[in-house]
């Protein structure tokens, strides 16, 4: 089905890097927020300053998770433990929150000042999907999800939405928890078995690896389409407009 096992009939989006182009966004969000904690600490502390990679940190440590585990993530990553705070921290704070909150007002100004890209060939995937009568989700660690949905015009074409918001409503773990995914799949009254995960975030592809999902999709946006294989994906493409021909030449 559409490039995929013919027993494939529930499809699962992550949002940042599958859908829009905003994954390059959250990265540069991310750096900002870093550097200028990691600055400060190196000045506080009479270390060297060693700056956030945009590339080999924000894929291994934040890429795909959850905002606060992201942060926690790679604040081990460089042996540095902060207090959690409150959702109410300013931005800034030293803390977990406080941190988070500064990257999340720096991703909200690019987005108001960058709008929002749609990839133009996961479009025409979800189109095509959606001619067909096929299920469709997006599970999204992102609690500003449906506002990008909106944003780059595509928040009509879901079935079903499983963003930050309502892992945190229903407690559930970020990736590479599996659990927003089979939370989706619940929604969408499919087995795992039976639906594909489609995700450009390590993190992601080892989510839908761990949950069973009949097929996981690596989206390869940043040429790390070895790693995604690694962390479990069946299929990697480049674009999902890949999907659609294949599709139409077996059944053409």
């Amino acid at each position: 089905m559409l490039g995929l096992p013919d027993h494939i009939h529930a499809f699962l989006f992550d949002l940042d890097g599958v859908l829009t182009q905003t994954a390059k966004v959250h990265a540069v969000a991310w750096k900002d927020m870093f550097d200028a904690f990691l600055r400060a600490e190196a000045d506080r502390t009479g270390t060297a300053f060693v700056p956030f990679d945009p590339h080999a940190d924000y894929d291994t440590y934040v890429d795909g998770r959850p905002r606060l585990d992201g942060t926690r993530t790679f604040l081990a990553a460089r042996g540095i433990t902060l207090p959690e705070g409150t959702p109410d921290d300013p931005p800034g704070t030293r803390t977990v929150a406080g941190l988070g909150n500064a990257k999340n007002e720096t991703v909200l100004r690019l987005i108001r000042e960058q709008g929002v890209q749609p990839y133009e060939g996961s479009v025409a995937y979800l189109h095509r999907l959606a001619e067909l009568g096929l299920p469709r989700a997006v599970v999204s660690s992102s609690a500003n999800c449906r506002d990008v949905l909106k944003a780059a015009g595509i928040d009509g074409l879901f079935d079903v939405v499983v963003d930050g918001l309502v892992a945190q409503r229903d407690h559930l773990p970020g990736k590479p928890a599996p659990d927003t995914f089979l939370a989706a799949a619940e929604a969408l009254g499919t087995e795992p078995g039976r639906a594909a995960v489609f995700e450009d975030a390590l993190a992601g592809v080892a989510a839908g690896r761990a949950g069973g999902f009949g097929a996981v999709v690596g989206v390869n946006r940043t040429g790390q389409a070895g790693a995604l294989r690694e962390h479990g994906a069946d299929l990697v493409v480049d674009d999902l407009a890949e999907l659609i021909p294949a599709q139409e030449e077996e059944t053409g």
